[in-house]
């Protein structure tokens, strides 16, 4: 293990290391700034609007959903689950920094359809302790949507309840489906 006291500083006095994906990032960072305005925006989205979605490496929120820099706050964990730590965001979102819309993005193909509560179990025989939260597994994506939108529409701590929307994100066609909350079978096109 590698800690930073440890990796010699550049010249320029920043932290040098061994090459590795943080570093790729870092440079990465480097060029950006060195290119980056100040857009002189505050962190109230544009569009009044949170998108909750999955963490998945292969959603490009901004670029699926025609979204600029300032337009949205977006909030993504495994899954795209609303969880009391999504809430909190959602809360601090509205209350906070005027969101009123939600806009819920699970996608096909999703880890969590893979998983169960054994994983908690497992966790906890391997590390001696009981995890303190849910894997919120799930193995229909849809009917997840719709927990999801319920949990939102329900939060007695939201504003705003009344514009939230769930869809379902192919990972193959890039097209986005919307979930019918009130349906436990058929959903309609986005």
């Amino acid at each position: 293990m590698t800690t930073s006291a440890a990796v010699p500083p550049r010249s320029d006095g920043a932290i040098t290391g061994d090459g590795g994906v943080t570093d790729r990032l870092v440079d990465a960072n480097q060029t950006y700034a060195s290119e980056f305005t100040d857009p002189g925006m505050d962190a109230r989205p544009v569009l009044q609007v949170a998108v909750v979605a999955c963490m998945d490496a292969r959603l490009d929120l901004h670029a699926a959903l025609g979204l600029e820099l300032g337009d949205c706050h977006t909030i993504r964990n495994a899954g795209g689950v609303v969880t009391d730590d999504v809430i909190r965001s959602l809360t601090i979102s509205q209350r906070a920094l005027g969101t009123r819309s939600v806009v819920l993005i699970h996608h096909t193909g999703c880890g969590m359809e893979s998983l169960t509560e054994e994983f908690r179990h497992d966790l906890e025989m391997e590390v001696g302790q009981r995890p303190p939260w849910a894997v919120e597994a799930f193995r229909d994506v849809d009917q997840d949507v719709r927990q999801s939108m319920q949990r939102v529409r329900t939060s007695p701590f939201l504003l705003h309840t009344d514009d939230v929307r769930g869809f379902v994100f192919d990972v193959r066609t890039g097209l986005l489906r919307e979930i019918d909350p009130a349906d436990g079978g058929a959903a309609k096109p986005a």
